[in-house]
C-alpha cells in the first residue's frame, strides 16, 4: 500500500524527499517520523551520517549501536539534542514503540537492561520537526512523498543516496520511477 497525504502521516512511515524539494537540509532525504500529532510532525532524517561517534558521546549505548557507530544528522531541529531509535521484537524497559518493532529510546536509561531484546540501534542529533499544517502544505506542493516505512530503514548502512533509492525502488508507479534517478535533480 503507498500513502500519500497528511491523512497517511503517522509513526512509523517515512516521508522521502521528492528531487524538487531543494532545502540543503532535506534534499535527498529519507525522514522516518517519531511522532504526528495535531500539535505537529517530528521525525529524524535516516541517510545523513555525521563523523562523531558515539563511542566518543555515549560509550555506554556505542556496543548496541549498528555500523558505522557515528551519529546520523536527525535534522536541523535541536541539533545538540540526542534521539535514538532501536530495532527490537519485543518491549523491554526504556524503550517506547514508535511502528512495528522500531521503539525510541530513553537515553538515560541503563543499557545494559537492553542487551538482547534489542537488534541494533541508531542515535540522531537534532531531529525534523514541523509545525501544525506546515507538512500538509509541503506534501500538496509535492515536496515530499509519504510511503510505509520498515524496520530495517531505520538501521540501513547504505549511503545516503542509496537508502534513497531503496525505499522509493520499493514503490509502485511514478514514485518507483523515481528511485532510477538521483535525488539531486542537478545530476539527472
Amino acid at each position: 500500500m503507498t500513502l500519500g497525504g497528511l491523512d497517511d502521516v503517522r509513526p512509523g512511515c517515512l516521508l522521502v524527499a521528492m528531487p524538487m524539494l531543494v532545502d540543503p537540509n532535506f534534499a535527498g532525504t529519507v525522514v522516518y517520523v517519531v511522532d504526528h500529532s495535531a500539535t505537529g510532525t517530528v521525525g529524524v532524517v535516516l541517510n545523513r551520517p555525521s563523523e562523531v561517534r558515539i563511542a566518543d558521546v555515549l560509550p555506554v549505548w556505542a556496543d548496541l549501536a549498528v555500523d558505522p557507530g557515528v551519529f546520523h544528522v536527525g535534522g536541523p531541529c535541536e541539533s545538540e539534542t540526542a534521539l535514538c531509535l532501536a530495532v527490537t521484537s519485543g518491549g523491554a524497559p526504556g524503550l517506547q514503540l514508535v511502528g512495528d518493532d522500531v521503539h525510541l529510546v530513553d537515553l538515560d536509561h541503563d543499557p545494559d537492561e537492553l542487551r538482547g531484546a534489542v537488534h541494533g540501534l541508531r542515535v540522531f542529533a537534532g531531529y525534523a520537526g514541523w509545525s501544525p499544517g506546515q507538512l500538509g502544505g509541503e506534501l500538496v506542493e509535492g515536496a515530499w512523498a509519504c510511503v510505509p516505512g520498515r524496520a530495517d530503514d531505520v538501521l540501513a548502512q547504505d549511503g545516503e543516496a542509496q537508502l534513497w533509492q531503496r525505499v522509493l525502488r520499493r514503490q509502485t508507479g511514478a514514485r518507483g520511477v523515481l528511485s532510477t534517478a538521483t535525488p539531486d535533480p542537478t545530476q539527472n
